[in-house]
């Protein structure tokens, strides 16, 4: 997976972390997260506020 596949990373993430609500992550623990995943393989630094907004919003739309 790469940054830009946010929701394959949300799908993975509310697997992972069901006892997590999105909407109260901060960014630098999603980014974590997110370069913890084992299918993740990316530049953990082609991150940006604009890709983890992203993420977020497809995992809240995936835990609704």
């Amino acid at each position: 997976m790469k940054w830009t596949d946010s929701l394959d990373i949300a799908i993975e993430l509310s697997e992972a972390h069901p006892e997590i609500d999105p909407r109260t992550i901060r960014f630098t623990d999603l980014h974590r997260w997110v370069t913890e995943l084992p299918e993740f393989d990316d530049v953990p630094e082609h991150s940006g506020e604009k890709i983890l907004e992203a993420i977020q919003m497809a995992w809240i739309d995936e835990a609704s």
